[in-house]
């Protein structure tokens, strides 16, 4: 079953929402929609229901956070009660529990496009499609003015997304929890948040993507199974804040400054009225990977086998921030175990790579075939604590003006093979390891 839409005046949740229970009834179908501008709020889509926007064609978000409450009202398919909540986002050292994020049904999981408890899903874009979440703001959403997300998906399978251009969503892009087989291809994210943010799902591909944005371009954790090839990062903040384990990320490049400000570095009034011009904020990238593993979700198991190799990096802060000490909220459930990267061009790196681990589950960091040129004069290469084994084969550094390791906390081995442009390999720090935190 296929439904060809034409845009009307006004709203067009309620035409497009009714293709899609149609071809649902029926067990499926394609709802295609023509060149134009599509007002709408939030739609649902449903089990082997596919949604594509041929060129020009543009699904473009209300500015109203009260019109993506989809779950709320749906008879076709109830959601139980056990997925909804009066929460709201609250700063993470005061909220008492992750309501807000763990139950799907809640206000701050709202997106144009919802996915839950579905299979065999797509939304297919031609060159020249656009889903447009024009910045809608929202006073009781996340940091008090992230409003609905792009594309959220809970507890699916069979995912696929392609095609389209998606900025300028009210928060993520792209979101999805507690799913699998998710498949990513030639989509180009824009704006001031995640491109695409995913936790507890495995087998997840993401290829030939751009991404400019002022947040993570990539992030998520507790993820198995993820490959990353041949993708643009443009960020605001790190280009990758990932954690999980078998994670693949190669033939990427990654630059800054970003093209879009982090939004959280605006102006009260910019956000309210979604700016898409303003003219002050931070466009610095911080990392180009972050580690991340927090408590808001269950995490599965260990986070390791990451490896990230044959891409490029300019103007990125940091190259690898890892801190379990404690001090970072973002990385205290899961300690990572390991992560290696290989063949990597890095240049205009501003900080030392940061890789203190955990007593109990001591971090083996390898790099190797790779250089590394800091833009000034770092203090030391990695600054390292509680490591098994820091691995350096290959490698040459320009602009490091002190040793390769400075060690806080215990020490493991330190194993090098063709190492240049470093005179001294270990320091013994005499302070405590501290970072400020990203």
């Amino acid at each position: 079953m296929t439904f060809t839409l034409t845009p009307i005046e006004g709203n067009n949740t309620k035409n497009i929402q009714w293709s899609i229970d149609q071809c649902f009834k029926n067990g499926g179908g394609k709802i295609v929609l023509e060149k134009g501008v599509y007002t709408v709020g939030g739609i649902r889509l449903r089990s082997n229901c596919h949604l594509y926007l041929k060129n020009g064609a543009v699904l473009k978000g209300t500015r109203d956070p009260e019109d993506y409450k989809i779950l709320k009202n749906d008879a076709l398919e109830p959601v139980g009660e056990e997925f909804f909540t009066d929460a709201v986002w609250v700063s993470a050292k005061r909220r008492l529990n992750h309501d807000h994020i763990l139950k799907a049904a809640s206000n701050w999981n709202n997106a144009i496009i919802r996915i839950f408890q579905a299979e065999n899903v797509s939304v297919i874009g031609e060159e020249g499609s656009v889903i447009d979440g024009s910045d809608c703001y929202d006073p009781i959403g996340e940091e008090h003015y992230r409003g609905p997300h792009g594309i959220s998906f809970h507890y699916c399978r069979n995912l696929k997304f392609g095609g389209y251009t998606i900025r300028n969503t009210g928060n993520w892009a792209h979101l999805g929890f507690t799913s699998q087989n998710m498949h990513f291809e030639n989509i180009i994210c824009e704006g001031g948040h995640d491109g695409i943010h995913v936790s507890v799902c495995d087998d997840i591909e993401v290829r030939d993507c751009e991404f400019y944005t002022g947040d993570d371009c990539i992030a998520g954790f507790d993820n198995y199974n993820v490959h990353v090839d041949n993708c643009v990062i443009n960020s605001a903040c790190s280009g990758f804040r990932f954690g999980g384990a078998d994670i693949l990320i190669e033939n990427c490049k990654l630059f800054a400054p970003a093209k879009y400000f982090f939004r959280g570095s605006l102006s009260l009034e910019d956000k309210i009225e979604g700016n898409p011009a303003p003219k002050t904020g931070r466009k610095n990238m911080l990392c180009l990977y972050t580690y991340y593993s927090d408590f808001s979700l269950k995490v599965r198991r260990d986070s390791e086998n990451i490896v990230i190799r044959n891409c490029e990096v300019e103007n990125a802060d940091r190259f690898l921030h890892y801190d379990f000490t404690g001090n970072q909220i973002w990385q205290k459930n899961r300690p990572l175990k390991s992560i290696s990267f290989e063949g990597i061009k890095a240049k205009g790196v501003a900080m030392p790579l940061n890789a203190y681990g955990d007593s109990t589950t001591p971090l083996t960091l390898s790099i190797k075939d790779s250089e590394i040129e800091f833009s000034d004069g770092a203090e030391c290469a990695i600054k390292g604590g509680f490591f098994k084994l820091i691995e350096a084969k290959n490698l040459k550094i320009k602009n490091l003006k002190g040793a390769f390791v400075k060690v806080y906390g215990e020490e493991g081995k330190i194993e090098t093979e063709n190492l240049e442009g470093v005179e001294v390999l270990t320091e013994r720090a005499t302070e405590e390891f501290k970072v400020k935190a990203i």
